[in-house]
């Protein structure tokens, strides 16, 4: 299911910090104080934009998904195309090589080691898991023996500098299995050169603290 639909079913339960201010780079857009529904809106926008996942077209859809009665639709609306020329001249400084690439880099590698990896998994994680069951139907059975994956609010917390966190699991195995799965996916991240954080157990994800979260939209 996709991020955005997950994202509007979720939208009755707003965040504890849904008032906070709005992203510096959207201050300037704004010719009046915005509401708690316009920041909790314009914030979504900050995010769908930086993620490097949608495109403008796609980012006005996800307006209309979760628009309220309150909400000034045409100043949200008019700070999109602002925020995507912001990314865009920024893009210009960042180094050709990003963390996003060297991610890209250890799932492909976990891929050809029967790992199924998956980006941007909707928005929690019974979302994620439900999206990688439906994935590996796709696929022979045997083709892959686990996999992993990070969910909306997992990319909602990289994109604010907070890290980026991996779920994983086994297809079909216990405990044991799934730590083999983990291990796969810390050799693959550590190889891309990835500091990471984790207990070591099944019970707790792997953390990568210092994710510098840096996508390049591709079409």
């Amino acid at each position: 299911m996709s991020y955005w639909s997950q994202f509007k079913k979720w939208l009755g339960a707003k965040p504890a910090d849904s008032t906070k201010s709005v992203p510096p780079s959207l201050q300037t857009t704004q010719k009046s104080e915005p509401n708690e529904t316009d920041q909790y809106i314009l914030d979504a926008i900050h995010t769908w934009v930086w993620s490097g996942f949608y495109s403008p077209e796609e980012v006005e859809q996800m307006i209309d998904d979760i628009l309220e009665e309150d909400a000034n639709e045409e100043m949200l609306r008019n700070a999109v195309e602002p925020e995507f020329n912001r990314k865009a001249e920024a893009e210009k400084l960042w180094p050709k090589v990003t963390d996003c690439d060297h991610l890209n880099t250890a799932f492909h590698a976990l891929d050809k080691r029967g790992v199924l990896c998956l980006h941007n998994a909707g928005y929690t994680m019974s979302d994620g898991h439900s999206d990688a069951r439906e994935a590996l139907s796709n696929h022979p059975k045997g083709r892959y023996f686990g996999y992993c994956f990070y969910h909306g609010q997992d990319l909602e917390r990289a994109v604010a500098n907070e890290g980026l966190t991996l779920a994983f699991d086994h297809v079909d195995g216990d405990v044991p299995d799934k730590l083999k799965v983990a291990l796969t996916l810390k050799e693959e991240l550590e190889r891309a050169g990835f500091a990471l954080e984790w207990d070591g157990t099944s019970n707790h994800r792997i953390h990568i603290p210092k994710f510098d979260w840096k996508r390049r939209y591709e079409r």
